[in-house]
This record gives structure tokens, sequence and C-alpha cells, in this order.
């Protein structure tokens, strides 16, 4: 549900009319009072694969911080969020220092073996199909050998249930949308979703173990998947 003093009728449409990296530039400053933020309980049960600390840990997509500040316990050294918004990116740097903050697209980085923890929550759905072999392939080089790739997903929704037509519906009106307006604004469910993203990781050179870690409703369908590099 949206928080009383989160985002406007209008302020969402004029989101959804503008190109993805804008539209969240637009909604940043009251992004944490919209149902989009992924919830804490998620990110805690998510992180708690880590264990012991870990040196280093890249959240991918971080939005407005809300993955790092949960990370920043389980690290000694480096936290580090990448997003192409510059307005979240804003949100973010409230959180003070201890965090390294990089404007940029998740498709072209160049980290090579510098985390040993990658992260990522809510954001899979702004990377279309034809590019999540290369958004894996940048997770990966990202990491060092024996690194993880830690985030929560679902199973795709039976055929007929409201949650799998209701994303249906949705993802056909933003394909509509985006065929007859410019800039386009790429966010589409049903993404990373399991059994079919435990072989596209599989593809790109990860071990896979998968976890339930027994969420309260709405969120007891996740399962936190641990993607650790050969």
């Amino acid at each position: 549900m949206f928080h009383p003093e989160g985002p406007t009728f209008v302020e969402l449409v004029r989101q959804a009319l503008s190109s993805t990296e804008r539209g969240y530039d637009l909604l940043a400053p009251k992004f944490d009072l919209t149902p989009f933020r992924t919830p804490d309980d998620v990110i805690r049960a998510t992180l708690s694969e880590i264990g012991e600390q870990v040196d280093n840990a890249l959240d991918l997509c971080c939005g407005t911080g809300a993955a790092m500040r949960w990370l920043r316990p389980h690290c000694r050294g480096r936290v580090v969020g990448i997003d192409f918004s510059e307005g979240m990116l804003a949100e973010s740097a409230r959180l003070g220092p201890g965090y390294e903050l990089v404007l940029g697209d998740v498709l072209a980085m160049d980290f090579e073996a510098e985390f040993d923890i990658a992260t990522c929550f809510g954001a899979f759905g702004h990377i279309l199909p034809k590019d999540e072999d290369r958004f894996l392939d940048g997770v990966r080089r990202a990491l060092v050998p024996g690194g993880r790739f830690l985030f929560a997903t679902a199973e795709r929704p039976p055929a007929w249930s409201v949650q799998r037509v209701t994303a249906h519906a949705f993802n056909a009106a933003m394909s509509v949308r985006n065929l007859l307006w410019r800039p386009r604004f790429i966010m589409y469910y049903l993404t990373f979703v399991l059994p079919d993203v435990v072989q596209q990781l599989e593809r790109h050179g990860f071990s896979v173990r998968i976890t339930n870690p027994r969420l309260a409703p709405p969120f007891h369908p996740m399962r936190v998947v641990v993607a650790t590099k050969a």
C-alpha cells in the first residue's frame, strides 16, 4: 500500500511517461513510501545467508540504499551501490559515510573480481530478456572466485492465478506503452523467477542453492537464491 505521504496519482503518471532513469529521479524522494520498495524483512532474510563477515559487497540497482544499510554490518571493507538514477543515489547518500555510490548502468559494469557478495533487490523487472545474459556476465565478473550473488525471488504463479493474470496484463500494457510512447519505461513482472533463473545462473558458471526463509504473508512464497561463482 502507498503511504499517505507517498507519490500522488499525477506524480506516478508523470513517472510512467518518463524514461526509466528520469522516472526514478522523479520518484526517488518518495520511493520509500511506496509498495515498490523491497521490505526490510525480505532484505534481512536474504542477507542472513552471508554468514560470517566478508570483505566487500556490491548492491546492484541500489536505489535509495535500503539494502546497503543492512549490508554494512556484514562487511569489513567496501559497500558499493550502483544505480543509473541520480535521484535515487542522492537518497542513498543520506545513509552517511561508509558507502561508495556509483552512477552507472549495471549492464555496462567494469568491476573485475572485486566483491565477495553481490545483491539485487526489486530491480530485475528493469532488465529486458535480451539483456539478462549480459547482466549475469557482469555480476560474475564483479565477484571474486567463490563470491556469491544473493537475491530473493519466487516461482512463477499458476497459469490462472490472480497474480499471474495481473502480471501479464501489466506487462501487456507496458509493451503497448513502449510501442506508442518515447522514451521507453522498462518495467516488467515475472522475470528471474524459479526454476528458470537457476538454469540461467548455471549457464554463467554459478552453482545454485535455494533456501526458504519462511517469511510471513504476503511474502511467504519468496525464496532466497545463493549463486556461488565457481
